[in-house]
Order: C-alpha cells, then structure tokens, then sequence
C-alpha cells in the first residue's frame, strides 16, 4: 500500500491538537480545582457566627439558647452524641469542617428554614458543603437520639399511657400525643390573599 504524506501529516496534525486540547483542559480543570473556596470562606472562624456565639456563650445565655434553640449545656452534649458520626478527618489539600460548626449550621437551617445560600453567609460554609453536612447531620441526630429520645408507643398500653397523660395535663382524652409543625416559606399561588399566610408573617 502507498503510503500518503499528505494524509499522515493531517492525521499526525490531529493527533497533536487532540493532545495539546486535552493538556490545556487538564491543566485548566486542575487550576480550577485547585481553588476550593472563595477567601472569606476559608476564613469562616472570622467572618461566620462563631465569634458571635462565643460572646453570647459566655455573656448573653439567654440569646444564646435563642440563636442555636437550645442551650449550651444540651448542646454540648448533643454534639458530644453527634461527634463520633459527623467528625471528618483533615486531608493535604484542606482543613476539615469541625463537628461543632456542622451542628450549629444544621440547628440553624433546622431553626428557621433559610436557604443554603443565605445560611452560606453565617456560617462561612459553602451551600454545595451544606447540601451534604445537613442530611448528614440529621441522619446522625436520628441514630443517636432515637434509642432514648426519638420514641413512639410499641403497644396498646403505651398508647394509652400517653392519652392518660394528655389527659391530666390538658384535659383532653383519648388523645395520642402531638407532634411540632415546621414551616416552609414558600411562594403563594397568584391572586390567593391571604389563604397561605401563617401567623407568623409570611408565606407557608
């Protein structure tokens, strides 16, 4: 078979584009990774909550319980709980989240239904970081809690130790317990008034 100069020099030609547009992609896409945060994420124990919580830790035990819906003493020993679970090891490349500020951003996001983007901004975690540590936290809050705290009636007579106590204490009978209700804003339908708003001002 005849060999064809011309056709070896395109191919040949290709063959180093093809190499030269995957180096360059490499090298961009490795020059982008290598960026994980913006700076002031990075900075989070200076730009996120935490300072506050400390000073309102030590200062102010009232707005502390407010801010995190618990107090220090349970919250100490919930994280204590969590911390075996939600504890992720440093690596070369990056420092890792602590457990205490994996708890804090989910009690938070628990506490008052803000997006990841706006919880971004206070906890100096980054949404996509967020969209994980969460689920993964409440996951471990379930384990943990469910033995001791987490509970439901197994039989008929614990259901009805429950309706006894409903009964003593807020003289309604037969009544199985109850349950809190969380509230997730949302955008109401078009020309619906006031059919979606809740007592507390917005949107449900």
């Amino acid at each position: 078979m005849l060999r064809n100069p011309r056709r070896e020099h395109a191919v040949y030609g290709l063959g180093v584009l093809a190499v030269t547009l995957a180096r360059s992609r490499n090298s961009r896409s490795s020059r982008m990774r290598s960026i994980w945060d913006k700076t002031w994420l990075l900075n989070r124990d200076q730009f996120s909550h935490m300072p506050l919580l400390r000073e309102l830790q030590e200062n102010n035990p009232n707005a502390y319980r407010n801010y995190l819906r618990m107090t220090d003493s349970c919250f100490q020993q919930l994280l204590f709980l969590l911390s075996p679970y939600i504890m992720k090891q440093d690596t070369c490349m990056r420092v890792a989240i602590p457990a205490e500020q994996r708890l804090i951003a989910t009690l938070r996001y628990l506490a008052t239904g803000r997006s990841l983007q706006d919880i971004k901004f206070t906890t100096g975690i980054s949404p996509q970081a967020l969209g994980v540590i969460i689920p993964e936290t409440c996951s471990a809050i379930i384990q943990v809690l469910q033995k001791d705290y987490i509970r439901f009636p197994s039989n008929n007579q614990q259901w009805q130790d429950v309706a006894a106590q409903f009964d003593n204490l807020w003289n309604f009978p037969n009544y199985g317990g109850a349950i809190d209700g969380k509230h997730v804003r949302a955008v109401p339908s078009p020309n619906s008034g006031s059919y979606y708003f809740i007592i507390k001002g917005f949107a449900a």
